[in-house]
């Protein structure tokens, strides 16, 4: 048995440790234990440790590629320990999971990635764990990441569906949806681009900001954005002041789309019917603005609903109404609204680039939960909304269940309702058709953005 180490000896221990490797391995424990997300936690963790600049960027690339590469490093670090992971101490599997990371997808020279780890280890486990990590990493680095696939990943010609899971990092059961929505022919592009790092887009809000202001290169799609050259986007002058905002592209269209629907007659009162945390409500309000028209949002969380005031603030002139109220039962009459969004509560797995523990954490019976909760939603937004007058129901999701499966179901009850052709709304979009012929589904691997379905109903 090895003999007790001195205080002084741990002491030296935490002083080799890497703060940025230190800082990761804390955000992944916040994900383990709390089920944070881990870009909500990192800016705190970044901010203790002191870290910025270069350390910061290598912190935030170790935690979310970590994150993204779980299932296949774990499969890696399964085939490199001679017991079950679920016996190794969870706080050194995820130091492992750092150390294969920096072996398997960054520019980290071997001798660092490992002996960097090993130090996290020791320092969080003890002087077993450090040898523990040395040899397992040791193994880890004997093949790069493709010759690791080849031989851990089921054969694709026998298994595609588990072949998929492991070389690219997604459970099983979410490939098969993604393949349903997609086809077999794009799935492995799509779910390559789950796997890459999204581009920091910010959204100038109209009549508060310009997007001349905002510093980096116009979005392809939207009117509104711009994909920031790099730094801080907390930092530009405009989204500080909250003129402007960080926001995907995807969803940007969704409250473009929203906007340039025609309806019939009045157009003075517009409903964010599931609007936490607030983004899009906070572009749909300054456009709704700059028309003379009110924005109502609603929604049923209260710290959610308090989030939404914030980003809706710099609205002011009391065009914007915000309200902690559940969208199933809301407090209006119905018949009251122009143009209403469905902004629904969904699975999330259209966002997996931008929440990557997302895929660890959802299972396939949240989709009969959510699947009854998006129906009532729309149906909802429909008894809201004047004859006349649109929704657009929108999901973070192109699972089938979640998109064509909710619409169809409810016009199939709402004979007053008809759908109508969302593409025509995004012609500058190339190639989103939808699964039903007139919705629109955005991709990660064609346009760049979150895979946001879109679907615009009119009432008669």
């Amino acid at each position: 048995m090895a003999e007790p180490r001195r205080q002084g000896g741990r002491r030296a221990d935490r002083a080799r440790t890497d703060p940025a490797r230190v800082a990761a391995l804390e955000v992944l424990k916040a994900v383990r234990v709390d089920d944070a997300y881990a870009n909500l936690v990192l800016p705190g963790v970044l901010r203790e440790h002191g870290l910025s600049g270069r350390d910061a960027a290598f912190t935030t690339e170790l935690v979310s590629g970590t994150l993204r590469r779980q299932g296949t490093y774990d499969a890696v670090l399964a085939a490199c320990i001679d017991r079950p992971l679920a016996q190794v101490a969870a706080k050194v599997l995820d130091a492992l999971r750092l150390g294969a990371h920096q072996l398997l997808a960054m520019r980290v020279p071997p001798h660092a990635a490992i002996s960097t780890t090993v130090d996290l280890a020791r320092a969080k486990a003890g002087p077993g764990a450090a040898s523990f990590a040395n040899a397992v990493l040791r193994a880890v680095s004997e093949r790069d990441l493709d010759a690791w696939i080849e031989r851990i990943a089921p054969d694709p010609g026998a298994d595609p569906v588990r072949h998929a899971s492991v070389a690219f990092s997604h459970p099983a059961w979410i490939v098969e949806e993604l393949r349903r929505a997609v086809g077999p022919e794009q799935l492995h592009a799509l779910l390559a681009a789950d796997n890459e790092p999204p581009r920091v887009t910010l959204v100038a809000r109209p009549g508060w900001s310009t997007r001349e202001e905002l510093p980096g290169t116009p979005t392809a799609y939207s009117p509104y954005g711009v994909v920031l050259d790099g730094g801080d986007p907390g930092a530009v002058p405009a989204v500080a002041e909250g003129r402007a905002g960080v926001q995907d592209e995807g969803s940007q269209l969704v409250a473009a789309a929203l906007a340039v629907a025609t309806v019939e007659g009045s157009d003075a009162r517009w409903l964010d019917l599931c609007a936490g945390p607030g983004g899009k409500a906070a572009l749909l309000a300054a456009i709704a603005a700059e028309r003379g028209a009110s924005l109502v949002a609603t929604e049923r969380q209260p710290h959610r609903a308090r989030l939404v005031r914030r980003a809706v603030a710099a609205a002011g002139g009391g065009t914007v109404a915000v309200l902690a109220a559940d969208g199933t039962t809301p407090p209006f009459r119905p018949a009251t609204f122009d143009r209403v969004l469905v902004d629904a509560p969904c699975t999330g797995l259209g966002a997996l680039r931008r929440r990557p523990e997302a895929r660890w954490r959802r299972r396939p019976d949240d989709l009969v939960d959510l699947v009854a909760l998006q129906r009532a939603l729309l149906g909802s937004a429909l008894d809201l909304v004047r004859p006349g007058g649109v929704v657009l129901y929108a999901t973070c999701s192109p699972v089938l269940a979640e998109t064509s499966g909710v619409v169809t179901a409810v016009l199939d009850h709402r004979p007053d309702v008809r759908l109508e052709d969302a593409t025509a709304l995004l012609p500058q979009v190339p190639d989103c058709a939808g699964p039903i012929p007139g919705t629109v589904q955005l991709w990660p691997h064609r346009h760049g953005t979150d895979a946001m379905f879109l679907a615009l109903l009119r009432r008669g």
